[in-house]
């Protein structure tokens, strides 16, 4: 794809319902400009898949949508050993819906974890108290110090998907410091439907609930998501407590070995469509 047509990919994922940001094309691009292929029926678009490398052979597979009226006639499957073959001695991971979990079994990916969105209301989050720690925004902070940070929490690079990420309009994005580190950072983005806080990294639940109230605050009222991996039972309780219900499942999936992330740092994932 051309970095015009990933507007396409992600104008088909909001009508199927994955309600993504206003944004996000331009970052998802820049994680790697070679990794969104699309299939073209007499010249139109009909099929797309995001087939993403990251660093240390590691790979993400989204995107992967067929013209609603063109099901069923084999240019899926296609598209989808297109991506595969993109992306030939990685590990691949996904996040699949439920309907389609059983077909990416028989395609060798084995389940690592469930993630779940919950989905409240922005108002329905009280101010923040006092954190163990100063909540700044992130920009102030110098970006390696973001990087390593991330890349500890998410397990391979993304430098260039990550500047971009953290600086999009109407996008708040807040770093937790303690003892002079980063000890947590949380970005909260406008979507079709609301607003998603993603990702939500933090060393410690205290820390975690301190972001999640002050990037709250910001929303005023709406629509509000967060998309935590069900083994971190801190953070399920954490939205549960706030009244948020659970909207959407997936199910993380790789071909390969899990990679060691540490999930009870993880609050909220980042994305759906990137891992």
């Amino acid at each position: 794809m051309t970095r015009p047509e990933v507007d396409i990919a992600v104008d088909w994922a909001a009508g199927e319902g994955w309600n993504p940001g206003l944004h996000d094309s331009a970052c998802f691009h820049a994680a790697d400009p070679a990794g969104f292929l699309i299939g073209i029926i007499d010249g139109a678009p009909a099929s797309c898949i995001s087939v993403v490398r990251y660093p240390g052979k590691l790979a993400f597979l989204g995107f992967y949508i067929v013209r609603p009226e063109l099901r069923g006639c084999g240019y899926g499957l296609a598209t989808w050993r297109a991506g595969l073959a993109h992306i030939g001695g990685h590990n691949v991971g996904l996040d699949g819906v439920v309907a389609q979990q059983p077909s990416y079994r028989k395609s060798g990916f084995s389940l690592a974890w469930r993630n779940l969105r919950f989905g409240g209301e922005a108002r329905d989050i009280p101010p923040p108290e006092p954190a163990a720690g100063a909540l700044v925004p992130l920009a102030s902070l110098a970006f390696a110090d973001v990087e390593a940070y991330d890349r500890r929490i998410f397990a391979t690079p993304r430098a260039a998907f990550l500047r971009l990420w953290i600086s999009r309009p109407g996008t708040t994005a807040l770093g937790l410091v303690r003892d002079g580190r980063l000890a947590g950072y949380g970005v909260v983005r406008p979507c079709r439907t609301g607003r998603k806080i993603g990702p939500l990294f933090a060393d410690d639940g205290h820390g975690a609930e301190a972001l999640l109230a002050a990037l709250g605050t910001t929303c005023g009222s709406g629509p509000l998501f967060v998309d935590p991996p069900e083994p971190n039972a801190a953070a399920i309780t954490m939205v549960e407590r706030y009244g948020f219900k659970p909207v959407f499942e997936t199910a993380r999936m790789y071909t390969g070995p899990t990679p060691d992330i540490p999930l009870t740092s993880v609050f909220g994932v980042t994305s759906f469509e990137l891992g």
